[in-house]
């Protein structure tokens, strides 16, 4: 693609000039294009006065009208414009952070973070994964799929889009047809990952160097996974952290059933336990059923600005029963992957809890996602995993103030 053949890309121009460099441009900060510019297109920003903003991908469709892709003028969006881009993301992950030496399992393409907004893919072993957040990158999927499989010979390709992504940015995915489960290899463990499982692209690596820390936590320990899913965190517990017994709790029981396989790849029998979290952990705190680690790691709470709140009522509520079954001394690693919960906010719901259980409690150390789910510092909205190590220190008696507020020190 030529330089001029950029210079006849559709134009859309903004309402004022572009002052940030976040890549989402949304559409109240957009005129309406005078031609017809397809949902999904390449195309040129310009501003008030026609001076150069970027290039990226329209959508008048979705909120985010516009994700920018390059701020360079001097920039085509062509062939070697992608090429170069995930040929850049790949070295990120083998070159400068050797993810193949502990694992065939990573994150080979983080959206924002690589400069590819609207696209992740992960590797799982000769399995690439590719979901699609854009109709415009979806679009772009018979470009990207070749550059892809320049990086990763002789690998399968799924793809998938989630429902409400679809309806957000108005295209519809076809995904092929799913070519069976493969196993990956993570820090000498092994993992059965399914495509086109409901819950993302199939396997958490985002959470791969948590389990390692958390297996340090459980030599001869008894340990509860609550929301366990597949079994990571159970398993590394039984194998690596050679814990006394392992509990794994999960309503789901089509992730149980992935959970007993990867116990089996990996000789762990942890006990397995189909069941709501709530009635569960109030039975366990009246029959002083008590664990030295805990971790609760549940789905993504919300999506939706306005349901924020909700979110963080209900991780108030999950962490506070989940606190009253450590053994004093004992470890909580408690999780959030909502991106709209900060963490200043997903911390202090935690102290709440923690105080209308009676507890106390030490922070050893916040994490987030590992190091193939890089962020940009303009894009806040990529750090969206938090991971907290707690140490609980003291029980007594819970107060009774459980409401959803924020609370002054008492003096």
């Amino acid at each position: 693609m030529s330089q001029a053949t950029n210079n006849d890309l559709p134009i859309v121009r903004l309402k004022s000039p572009r002052r940030f460099l976040h890549p989402w441009i949304f559409q109240r900060l957009v005129e309406k294009p005078q031609g017809r510019v397809s949902n999904g297109s390449l195309v040129k920003v310009v501003d008030p006065d026609g001076r150069f903003m970027g290039r990226g991908i329209f959508n008048w469709h979705s909120r985010i009208a516009i994700r920018v892709l390059s701020n360079n003028e001097d920039e085509p969006l062509d062939d070697a414009f992608f090429t170069k881009r995930v040929n850049a993301a790949v070295s990120l992950r083998r070159d400068m952070l050797r993810l193949d030496a502990t694992t065939n399992a990573y994150r080979v393409i983080n959206s924002e973070a690589d400069g590819l907004s609207g696209l992740i893919v992960d590797r799982f072993n000769d399995l690439l994964v590719m979901e699609f957040f854009s109709s415009g990158m979806y679009r772009l999927k018979d470009r990207l799929i070749p550059l892809l499989l320049a990086q990763f010979p002789d690998s399968r390709i799924y793809w998938f889009a989630e429902e409400h992504v679809q309806k957000q940015e108005s295209f519809d995915c076809h995904p092929p047809a799913v070519t069976g489960p493969c196993v990956v290899t993570e820090n000498g463990l092994r993992f059965r990952v399914q495509p086109g499982f409901k819950h993302k692209t199939g396997f958490f690596a985002d959470q791969r160097d948590n389990r390692r820390r958390l297996a340090q936590y459980c030599e001869g320990k008894r340990v509860l996974d609550i929301c366990c899913n597949t079994g990571g965190f159970a398993v590394y517990a039984a194998a690596l952290g050679k814990a006394r017994e392992v509990v794994g709790l999960d309503l789901d029981e089509t992730a149980l059933e992935l959970a007993r396989q990867n116990a089996g790849l990996n000789q762990t029998r942890p006990r397995w336990v189909q069941a709501d979290l709530f009635p569960w952990l109030r039975d366990a705190i009246t029959q002083k059923n008590l664990f030295d680690v805990v971790i609760l790691d549940p789905a993504k709470q919300t999506r939706d600005r306005d349901e924020v709140d909700m979110a963080l009522r209900r991780y108030f509520d999950m962490n506070r029963l989940a606190l009253q079954v450590v053994r004093e001394g004992g470890i909580l690693v408690t999780c959030s992957c909502t991106g709209l919960v900060g963490e200043p906010d997903f911390l202090e719901c935690v102290r709440r809890a923690a105080r209308a259980a009676g507890r106390v409690t030490q922070v050893l150390a916040i994490h987030g996602a590992g190091s193939d789910h890089p962020y940009q510092l303009q894009v806040p909205e990529g750090r969206y995993l938090k991971v907290v190590f707690l140490r609980v220190l003291e029980a007594g008696e819970p107060l009774a103030a459980p409401e959803h507020r924020r609370e002054e020190p008492e003096q």
